[in-house]
């Protein structure tokens, strides 16, 4: 894939109270494309952080119905993968890419 391609799998880092926990066990959260796959995304992450993928699992959260004034709206779906690093290997979410 091209270093452009790559960008576009991985969309942002899921940073939160549970994916910080994860984090201590070599797992990093993205927020991923709908289409991407997990070959994929495994490329996307050695390419652009340059770092050892041994897992990828990945998940979709389905957009849920919402009102706001009377008015009904639909969450997005959103793909998550959950990315298992080898071992000694970390990714500093803070610093960006």
């Amino acid at each position: 894939m091209t270093d452009l391609r790559h960008y576009d799998v991985i969309v942002s880092p899921v940073i939160t109270e549970k994916s910080t926990m994860a984090s201590e066990v070599n797992q990093v959260v993205f927020k991923v494309a709908r289409k991407a796959t997990k070959p994929e995304i495994k490329a996307a992450v050695e390419a652009l952080f340059g770092v050892k993928v041994m897992a990828v699992n990945t998940l979709v959260r389905k957009g849920k119905v919402k009102r706001f004034r009377g008015t009904s709206g639909q969450q997005s779906d959103i793909k998550k993968a959950v990315v298992t690093l080898a071992e000694g290997q970390s990714i500093d979410i803070a610093t960006g890419l």
